[in-house]
């Protein structure tokens, strides 16, 4: 689209400099609302630092901090409920943390973006679980891509399982349409 103006987005690992800036998202009312308690969200995010399950991330947009990612794989954590989903899924999870840059598309393309990079590096599928209630972040997912193809609940509550194949890795028989 040529009137749209270009946005560059990176993804870099969570450092301890970054927990206050994490924390106060946290706090933000947007975040707050899906994300629950900020501290024990925060708790959990210092704890994925050293994971081998999830892995966390600060969202760039060119040199400004704005939110906050993290994958992880299902098939390496105990008991989780989408270890269904085919080997070498990964499942992720974000906010936008600042509040102003809520609502401007940022969401849709830096999950593309993002997925796009998973898929280079050889995911087969990438999935997410927004609450059903959360109009916005399933919005923000469907136009990045994700098909919606259940409904679960989970120990955070109902979700909505979505989906994005990598097209040369997904047979077309296992493939979400």
């Amino acid at each position: 689209m040529p009137n749209e103006p270009a946005y560059h987005y990176r993804f870099i690992p969570v450092e301890p400099r970054h927990l206050n800036m994490i924390s106060d998202w946290l706090a933000e009312p947007h975040v707050a609302k899906w994300w629950g308690d900020p501290e024990e969200e925060m708790a959990s995010i210092v704890e994925h630092m050293d994971s081998v399950s999830v892995e966390p991330f600060i969202i760039m947009l060119g040199d400004e901090a704005i939110g906050y990612l993290q994958t992880y794989d299902p098939h390496l954590e105990d008991d989780h409920p989408y270890q269904d989903q085919p080997t070498g899924t990964l499942g992720l999870d974000e906010f936008i943390g600042e509040p102003d840059l809520v609502g401007q598309g940022h969401g849709p393309r830096l999950l593309d973006e993002f997925v796009s990079l998973l898929f280079e590096e050889g995911v087969p599928r990438v999935i997410v679980d927004p609450d059903p209630a959360n109009g916005q972040a399933v919005k923000a997912y469907k136009k990045a891509g994700f098909i919606a193809f259940d409904t679960r609940t989970s120990i955070y509550g109902p979700a909505l399982l979505m989906a994005r194949d990598n097209p040369e890795l997904c047979p077309d028989e296992t493939r979400i349409q």
